[in-house]
């Protein structure tokens, strides 16, 4: 956990907005004997994150997890609910949520 904290504090330190994705080990081809990376491991890391100050961590290579989700800093709503690499619902208006009108930078926020 000490290392993640200090990966977040370093990231955090680039600005609140830098994302942080965090993605799942699957082992495969020649590290087949290696563990998956478990989801409770990347819950903490996203806790760990978003404790720092990050507003946006997410968490990849599991489909359905909220860490997919991209929600507002300000109300915490979520704004973009994505599965896997599909985008299912889109909260935003010209780049600000749509419930408390907080801009939210990002490339692609003004569809």
């Amino acid at each position: 956990a000490e290392e993640l904290k200090r990966i977040a504090e370093f990231i955090v330190n680039l600005g609140p907005d830098t994302p942080w994705h965090l993605s799942r080990f699957y082992p495969t081809y020649k590290l087949n004997d290696l563990p998956f990376t478990s989801t409770e491991t990347l819950h903490l890391a996203r806790q760990i994150g978003l404790e720092a100050g990050l507003r946006y961590v997410y968490t990849g290579n599991v489909p359905g997890d909220e860490g997919e989700n991209t929600y507002c800093y300000n109300c915490g709503r979520a704004l973009i609910r994505r599965y896997g690499y599909r985008i299912e619902k889109f909260y935003l208006e010209e780049g600000r949520c749509k419930f408390c009108q907080t801009r939210i930078d990002g490339v692609g926020m003004e569809k």
